[in-house]
């Protein structure tokens, strides 16, 4: 099983030993205090937890006995005894590792992690691949460097993202009712909405009248809807509102709440397309500049065989031309309706236009086709990881987009501040 070349695998271990003999020489008075504390207070001096390391070779994770702060600290012995590195996949139970399917056993050809590349994507809100997939990638790609940055990474996403909190099946911020979910669920929501026999059940038969409007909202959409009463009323009024961006993260951890994931339109798009494609729902993508809509098209048809873009249409028309381009989505047969207007141009007009429209769907996914398109590149993984996506976004529009994030990010979590104030009041 293994398969790790022996340079690479050498050279990460030496790091590991290197960077835990530091730390644990630099903690050595504080070890000490533990170690009698936990002694005193519990009679043993550790607390061992059985777990499966490299080659499935069992071994004890440990952390100092007893309820005093430090306790994970002790998880320095298991990396100098070479029972885990200070990245990789994260250690399981026997338990656990029987479940797993056979394309996970290669996470075993290397030591687990005390930081593991899943833990930080769920940290973020970012896990929308399975567990599976995520080690695979990081094992394959596996270097010092990799290891050092994921190290790095986890860090300054445990600053930013703080302790896990509970999370509420739904969110109010200024008035606004967020769904507190995850990728998974909501694309299970938009699918069994957009399929024809479920349409059927909900309207008795009697047409789609009671379609869905389903909207993202990040701190800027808030920001909007803190003022803008029309826009909020359509959010409060949607059959579905999802959280998007970090910043929404530390607006719940302000609440003392916890956001269960960032279900944002634009990790959310190819994962609908591929369900889509499964299920045989067409899909009708209308706005950006013109040709844009069409790249997304090809692009993503030919990422996703079977798709059907059943339509597109760019969004620079007036409205002399509104009823025309309805009649068009509604013979498309398309069952999503995707509108990339911008906020909150996109969801005033699928409000205004709800009883015209016909697909059972309507999402309003911003500049979304720019994305997917190759208009603008996504930010990397790695920044995204540690929820810096719109730092990414700055640097490549900061003409359109600085007003947005240096104003309006601290906007909106100190009306967030005051939200809470209020609450606790």
């Amino acid at each position: 099983m293994r398969d790790q070349p022996s340079s690479v695998a050498g050279t990460i271990r030496l790091f590991d030993l290197t960077l835990a003999s530091l730390l644990a020489a630099a903690l050595a008075p504080f070890w000490l205090a533990r170690l009698l504390a936990a002694g005193w207070q519990t009679g043993r001096l550790f607390e061992r937890e059985p777990l499966l390391g490299r080659d499935r070779q069992p071994f004890c994770r440990l952390a100092f006995a007893g309820p005093a702060a430090g306790r994970g600290l002790a998880v320095l012995f298991n990396v100098l005894r070479g029972d885990l590195a200070f990245a990789g996949p994260r250690p399981l139970t026997a338990a656990q590792a029987e479940s797993l399917p056979l394309e996970a056993e290669r996470r075993f050809s290397v030591r687990p992690g005390v930081f593991s590349p899943y833990q930080l994507q769920r940290q973020t809100g970012i896990a929308h691949d399975s567990e599976t997939q995520v080690d695979r990638a990081f094992v394959e790609r596996m270097s010092l460097r990799g290891s050092v940055g994921l190290i790095a990474r986890s860090l300054l996403a445990g600053l930013l993202g703080g302790s896990e909190r509970p999370a509420p099946p739904r969110l109010d911020f200024f008035g606004v009712p967020i769904v507190n979910t995850t990728m998974d669920e909501a694309l299970d929501w938009i699918v069994a909405r957009a399929s024809p026999a479920s349409a059927e059940r909900a309207t008795g038969g009697q047409g789609e009248a009671n379609s869905s409007l389903l909207a993202f909202v990040n701190p800027d959409c808030l920001n909007i809807a803190y003022t803008h009463d029309a826009y909020r009323a359509v959010l409060q009024g949607a059959a579905r509102v999802l959280p998007d961006g970090i910043g929404l993260k530390i607006g719940c951890r302000m609440l003392g709440v916890g956001l269960a994931a960032n279900v944002n339109g634009t990790d959310l798009f190819p994962r609908l397309c591929e369900r889509a494609a499964r299920e045989g729902l067409a899909l009708f993508l209308l706005g950006a500049r013109p040709g844009v809509a069409e790249q997304v098209a090809e692009n993503m048809r030919r990422r996703h065989p079977g798709l059907i873009v059943a339509g597109v249409q760019h969004g620079y028309f007036d409205a002399a031309e509104e009823a025309a381009i309805i009649g068009r989505i509604n013979g498309s047969g398309a069952r999503i309706l995707l509108v990339a207007f911008g906020v909150p141009r996109q969801e005033l007009w699928l409000a205004q236009h709800r009883k015209r429209l016909q697909p059972p769907v309507r999402m309003g996914v911003g500049g979304l086709f720019d994305f997917y398109s190759g208009r603008i590149p996504r930010a990397p993984l790695w920044l995204r990881e540690i929820g810096l996506e719109w730092v990414w976004r700055l640097a490549q529009e900061p003409g359109r987009m600085w007003r947005r994030y240096l104003i309006g990010n601290p906007l909106f979590l100190y009306r967030v501040w005051l939200q809470a104030r209020k609450e606790k009041a």
